[in-house]
């Protein structure tokens, strides 16, 4: 069953700072996740991001929550791996 993604405006704004091909990317690959996430193994994160998965595309992270209640993906954030983790409290 399909997931519906929706991205937060701090997400919407990471998306659009990104290179076209690397946008590209990463829409493909939430597509993906939207398809697949009932049969994958999600990769959590722990500590003060407990809650929230990533995903990997290349140098980049994509933060993200799921609300299984309502078939719901929400994107918190996209950024590159060396500046995603940084932000928290932003």
């Amino acid at each position: 069953m399909t997931y519906d993604v929706v991205l937060t405006p701090t997400a919407e704004a990471d998306l659009r700072r990104l290179d076209s091909a690397i946008a590209r990317r990463v829409i493909e690959k939430l597509q993906w996740l939207a398809d697949k996430i009932e049969t994958i193994r999600l990769e959590t994160l722990t500590g003060s991001w407990s809650g929230v998965f990533k995903l990997r595309i290349g140098h980049y992270r994509v933060l993200y929550t799921r609300e299984a209640a309502k078939q719901k993906i929400v994107v918190h954030f996209i950024r590159h791996r060396r500046d995603v983790y940084k932000k928290v409290g932003d």
